[in-house]
């Protein structure tokens, strides 16, 4: 656990040293759980953005993307469930007067099982070498068996009291299990109680007259509202999805773990509207299509799985998440719904209006299933960025810290490196990169010595390096230098582009994703 700590100390002193996630309003003394992305943290959050998108709304036909407001009509939040039913349990420690999530303090105690778990599978796969057969061991060791059983039934039974709404159940898992507050080592609780995680405003020219908004805690509903609009004006039939990326805002009074958990954040979800009775199809169709998109980045499929729900939303009729090993444990990275026909239902509870679809196969009116996938793009750069710092050990004994991102989602695709600032290699270095900006986004890095240089590019992530040299002046030749390998290669000035394209481009990463 406290490896785990120090590597993520590492990830929150690297993203800011570097220029990519810092405070909000830092000179102030910052803004608890609001965080600002610095330059190559906005470089590499659209990066994955754009990856999303392209897979989602580029290469389906039959999804489109759209934009809708932060702003909604406060009835849509009503109609949602999100007034009466968005809360999260919390309980608070007598000793330390600290509050937490109820329901995060289980879960942490069942991760330092899973860690347990881990930690033997680890050790037989180290005494076993090669012949070691993992799903065999986990399958039929007592230790991990009667481990993982006792896990499952935590999980359940805070599953089950949640949805209950139980919380005098909750509150008894805690004390049998004897969790302690991680500040004080008390174990004396308070009862736990549900909080509205809803930001609330005001719309209007005077108090008196306004009235009440709430800032937007998911994106989902603003496609809900705009089903009918989207489905008349692009003609679209069943089955058909509608995308979007967009802020979200929750008070979450007990945001930990950087950007994991934030106030302020962005989702990128796709609401796919289906037939009544397809919806387990298609929910199994979407789980296996966003594992492949994960995957696709080639981070490790041994940090993903799939988490099924034991607590379901009221809306749902099955739910499961994708997990990622981060620093700090395996936590939710995005997650797939069958969200029924509550929404689109609901509306047309509370407007008065059909938001159905006629089917001309069928010949009838219905109002269409859901199936929804969210995912958190804050936690995907958390998942990318965590996963790609490495630290190695080179040749010498000196050492390297470098961000080994997919180079597709870098942040900056090249660097050009004159060799010294005189003899017309600033001025070569520069044409270079001034073409290349065209096609990827390169920078011109001229200061220190070019070994310093490189170590700077390794750490922000860059994927290659072109040093121009005093032999480039008379063969028109640079030195590309992998940051993975550090191998290099003598290439032509005329094929850089075509070289960098081959490895950077994200189409690579579209293909691995279908």
């Amino acid at each position: 656990m406290t490896q785990q700590t120090d590597q993520f100390k590492k990830v929150i002193s690297h993203a800011k040293e570097y220029g990519f996630v810092f405070p909000s309003s830092e000179i102030y003394d910052g803004l608890s759980a609001v965080y600002d992305y610095a330059q190559n943290g906005a470089a590499l959050k659209n990066n994955i953005r754009e990856f999303w998108w392209k897979a989602m709304v580029q290469l389906n036909e039959n999804i489109v993307g759209i934009d809708s407001a932060i702003f909604m009509h406060p009835t849509t939040w009503k109609a949602s469930g999100h007034v009466d039913a968005f809360n999260d349990p919390l309980i608070d420690n007598k000793t330390s007067k600290k509050r937490y999530r109820a329901d995060v303090l289980v879960e942490e105690y069942v991760a330092k099982i899973e860690a347990k778990i881990e930690k033997e599978v680890q050790k037989a796969a180290k005494r076993f070498g090669e012949a070691f057969d993992e799903t065999q061991f986990r399958s039929t060791n007592p230790r991990v068996v009667a481990n993982q059983e006792k896990a499952n039934a935590i999980l359940q039974r805070l599953g089950k009291s949640l949805e209950k709404e139980d919380l005098a159940d909750v509150k008894a898992l805690i004390e049998e299990l004897e969790i302690s507050c991680p500040e004080s080592g008390s174990r004396e609780w308070t009862d736990v109680k549900q909080f509205n995680l809803m930001f609330g405003t005001k719309l209007g020219a005077s108090a008196e007259t306004a009235m009440d908004l709430y800032l937007r805690p998911e994106t989902a509903q603003g496609i809900f509202v705009n089903f009918l609009n989207i489905q008349k004006t692009g003609r679209m039939k069943l089955p058909f999805g509608i995308a979007q990326t967009g802020k979200a805002f929750r008070n979450e009074i007990v945001a930990r773990q950087f950007i994991f958990r934030m106030r302020e954040f962005e989702q990128m979800e796709m609401q796919f509207f289906i037939t009544p009775g397809t919806q387990k199809e298609w929910y199994e169709y979407w789980k296996e299509k966003r594992m492949k998109w994960h995957l696709a980045l080639g981070m490790g499929d041994e940090k993903y799985r799939f988490h099924d729900h034991e607590k379901l939303a009221h809306y749902a009729d099955a739910a499961s998440d994708i997990e990622f090993r981060f620093p700090f444990g395996f936590k939710e990275l995005e997650g797939i719904h069958s969200r029924t026909d509550f929404d689109l239902g609901s509306h047309e509870k509370f407007t008065g209006k059909k938001l159905q679809y006629f089917d001309p196969e069928r010949n009838e009116n219905y109002v269409p299933y859901v199936v929804e996938t969210s995912i958190g793009l804050d936690r995907m750069f958390l998942a990318v960025f965590s996963n790609a710092l490495t630290e190695e050990t080179l040749e010498g004994g000196a050492t390297r810290t470098v961000l080994k991102f997919p180079y597709a989602l870098a942040p900056n695709k090249a660097a050009v490196l004159p060799l010294v600032k005189k003899d017309g290699l600033p001025e070569l270095a520069q044409t270079i990169a001034s073409d290349l900006k065209w096609h990827f986004q390169t920078v011109y890095d001229e200061k220190d010595a070019v070994g310093r240089r490189y170590r700077r590019q390794d750490a922000l992530g860059t994927p290659f390096c072109i040093t121009v040299d005093h032999q480039s002046l008379d063969d028109h030749t640079v030195t590309l230098r992998e940051r993975d390998s550090m191998k290099q290669e003598r290439i032509a000035i005329s094929a850089l582009k075509e070289k960098l394209h081959q490895q950077v481009s994200i189409i690579s990463l579209l293909k691995r994703s279908l």
